[in-house]
């Protein structure tokens, strides 16, 4: 069976973070491991507060699961701090992971700050350059290049700069743009496009998690990049099509509709 290893902050309401990859994994019928980085207190409404978990014990995580299991591919998420993010790294490195999988976790959709502004730096610098596929949207690419991103031919201009950071491909996310969202993949000599109808609805939490593990799932099966992506992005797009009308807030997509479907459950009308 393939594997693939998460390594992110844990969400109490179970949309996002290391639950959504759990799920996501799950779903792609991959083996999920886990290395948590802190644990949050939120829920459909926005993050309470946050507790960073000691880099000894993160770094501690990822060897024991490097000793013991393969591991397939890696999805990186939420990275609080500077020194969280060198633990990291030096673990990745030192067991040498491939199929990294980076999506730079910043703001939450409350608005939440989840990276700490002076680890910006640390995260160009360390985590990035040792990705195979950085999956930023563009709020999180405009942090990472200084510059704002208003169109596709923007996108595809952040594209190449975002390449210069060290990663071997980019693809950026361009659902904050108007129109149906369209996601861009450079993969170092030419862009691919994809895109899928909008759909209007609220409960988009854990989006990009999702997005990015579904990736790193199709990776592990042995899909190429281009097919990864494309296979992540109709998952997604499923997921929140099916997305559950959970809590007060913006609710979770539906990792499992596919399973559901199958076997005829109207999970809505439970």
């Amino acid at each position: 069976m393939k594997t693939a290893l998460t390594i992110a902050g844990s969400d109490s309401s179970g949309g996002a973070g290391i639950q959504a990859d759990l799920k996501t994994f799950a779903a792609h019928r991959v083996y999920g491991m886990s290395v948590i980085t802190a644990v949050t207190a939120q829920n459909t409404t926005g993050v309470r507060s946050i507790a960073n978990i000691p880099e000894g014990i993160i770094k501690d995580q990822i060897e024991a699961v490097y000793e013991d299991i393969a591991v397939d591919a890696v999805k990186i998420g939420m990275l609080s701090t500077s020194t969280i993010i060198t633990a990291v790294a030096d673990a990745l490195t030192s067991v040498k992971a491939t199929n990294i999988i980076v999506d730079p976790v910043m703001v939450s959709k409350s608005g939440h700050h989840l990276l700490q502004r002076e680890a910006a730096d640390a995260l160009k610098e360390q985590i990035i350059p040792i990705a195979k596929v950085i999956t930023p949207n563009l709020p999180e690419a405009e942090v990472l290049l200084q510059q704002k991103i208003q169109s596709v031919e923007e996108m595809k201009d952040a594209c190449l700069e975002l390449k210069k950071l060290g990663p071997e491909m980019v693809l950026l996310k361009g659902g904050h743009l108007s129109g149906d969202p369209i996601d861009i993949l450079f993969d170092g000599n030419e862009f691919h496009i994809f895109s899928e109808q909008r759909i209007d609805t609220k409960n988009t939490h854990g989006t990009g998690c999702t997005l990015s593990s579904a990736i790193a799932a199709n990776l592990a099966k042995g899909w190429p990049i281009v097919e990864a992506v494309k296979n992540a992005k109709e998952y997604i797009t499923g997921a929140i099509k099916h997305s559950l009308n959970i809590g007060h807030g913006n609710g979770p997509t539906n990792h499992f509709y596919a399973l559901y479907e199958q076997n005829c459950v109207a999970l809505k009308e439970e």
